[in-house]
């Protein structure tokens, strides 16, 4: 048996505090061609989820949460519980789509069986349909999950994932390599040196980072009504974009993908504040920016690797570019201020506490109204290439990201072949404008590539001249 880490079980308890939360991730996939019979694709399925071990077990929680809670084999799995059909209500447009994901997406997963779903939705037009993959997030954070998703689809394990377009990744520790070994104890004392002049450094950068991090953590943002208690329904939508627009974007003003992405995003809740009347300031936007720490060689396990920053995004400038910069330049202090180092030692010192501690620790603290956190935005590198599932082409791949914690909208970004897709999840009440959040962000992304065209263009006469 293998016990969940204090992150992973953190999903369980965040979800155990608060009866209108549901802790799952999932992602759409809208494939085009007819649907395949009812016994192939259950078939299929089976065959592909059935091969990832997590898909099969169970989580089973200890009395008074003596200890973390344990993976243990499902001795009576059986895949016919977790395989669903559904039909979405005519026209079957996107909005009929994205109304049925969140009806799904807002109900728990049973406990009592491994936690995932696999959703069949029929009723898309021009004979297309959907698969609505839902996971717990104790067993995966996105980027696992992604890799899980995978398995459905006909290329397999075989899917190669972009890497750009993550928020940050963290430095490769330093190697020896043979030629820098040497007898000479000259050359150790001077490695031993540098080493620990390197150690010195990490270790104040990692402090400072810490310090950083739990003040951002007790300063509360700006209230609005972006913030605050949530209900049980859901709503959701969904942008996408151009990749190549993004690249654009990115390439002529200096920055990254991940920073487009960002200020888009902005872009969209400035105009959402303005249109329900309320004044965007520079601490109306603090945001929770996940950052992979999953090394290379651990992109297929389920399991959770994530540091965090917590930016305030710019929704006091005005203008599209200026407000690009502003994003690019704080995500630029928060990696350099040793933030992300800092929460990811967080994440790996609670390793070391007693579980019975953590867990009371952790529902204390999703039953207090934080304030300090207004969203969360992050961004999942997608597959590269165009997927099939049973030989139909899958046009799109949507992430559906969950809510907790007094957020009452949160967008996750994938990117898959040559689009950026932008999935928002929203509380059902206090968010009626998220369609308007969608689009929002669509235009945030042609306000910015317009501004970049018009400024390369200037460029491009004088070669020409």
């Amino acid at each position: 048996m293998t016990q969940l880490t204090t992150i992973e079980a953190s999903f369980l308890e965040a979800e155990d505090a608060d009866r209108h939360v549901s802790m799952a991730i999932g992602a759409v996939a809208v494939i085009d061609g007819p649907l395949p019979g009812r016994d192939e694709l259950m078939s299929a399925l089976s065959e592909r989820l059935g091969a990832v071990p997590r898909l099969t077990q169970l989580v089973h929680k200890h009395a008074l949460e003596v200890a973390a809670p344990e993976w243990i084999d499902d001795a009576n799995f059986d895949i016919t519980h977790h395989l669903r059909w559904a039909a979405v209500p005519r026209p079957g447009d996107d909005p009929a789509l994205f109304r049925t994901v969140a009806d799904i997406m807002e109900r728990r997963l049973d406990r009592d069986h491994p936690l995932w779903e696999c959703w069949v939705i029929e009723g898309l037009p021009e004979a297309r349909w959907a698969i609505l993959m839902k996971i717990h997030h104790c067993i995966a954070d996105g980027i696992a999950a992604m890799h899980m998703l995978a398995n459905i689809f006909d290329s397999g394990a075989g899917t190669t994932f972009a890497t750009e377009i993550r928020a940050a990744k963290e430095e490769p520790s330093p190697k020896a390599t043979s030629s820098q070994l040497s007898l000479n104890p000259l050359s150790w004392a001077g490695r031993l040196w540098r080493t620990s002049q390197t150690a010195v450094s990490i270790v104040t950068q990692t402090t400072r980072g810490a310090t950083q991090f739990t003040a951002n953590l007790l300063t509360p943002a700006a209230g609005s009504s972006l913030h605050g208690s949530v209900a049980n329904m859901r709503r959701y939508s969904a942008a996408r974009v151009s990749l190549k627009d993004v690249k654009t974007i990115s390439q002529v003003f200096g920055v990254t993908l991940n920073d487009v992405a960002l200020a888009a995003i902005t872009d969209s809740f400035r105009a959402v504040l303005m249109h329900r009347g309320e004044k965007p300031q520079r601490n109306s936007l603090r945001t929770l920016v996940p950052v992979s720490v999953r090394p290379a060689d651990a992109m297929d396990r389920t399991d959770i690797r994530v540091s965090a920053m917590l930016p305030y995004l710019p929704v006091e400038q005005r203008d599209p570019v200026k407000r690009l910069r502003l994003v690019h330049a704080r995500l630029n202090t928060l990696k350099e201020s040793g933030e992300r180092q800092a929460a990811s030692t967080f994440v790996k010192l609670s390793s070391y506490v007693p579980f019975m501690l953590s867990a009371w620790i952790i529902r204390l603290l999703a039953r207090l109204p934080q304030r300090s956190v207004v969203t969360l935005a992050t961004n999942v590198p997608g597959p590269r290439q165009r997927l099939q599932l049973l030989g139909r082409p899958v046009e799109m791949l949507l992430p559906v990201p969950p809510i907790a914690m007094h957020l009452r909208t949160v967008v996750s970004m994938l990117s898959y072949a040559d689009e950026l897709a932008f999935g928002i999840t929203a509380d059902y009440d206090a968010t009626p404008d998220v369609d308007e959040l969608a689009r929002g962000i669509e235009l945030g992304v042609a306000r910015l590539l317009a501004r970049a065209l018009a400024h390369r263009r200037p460029a491009t006469k004088r070669i020409k001249a």
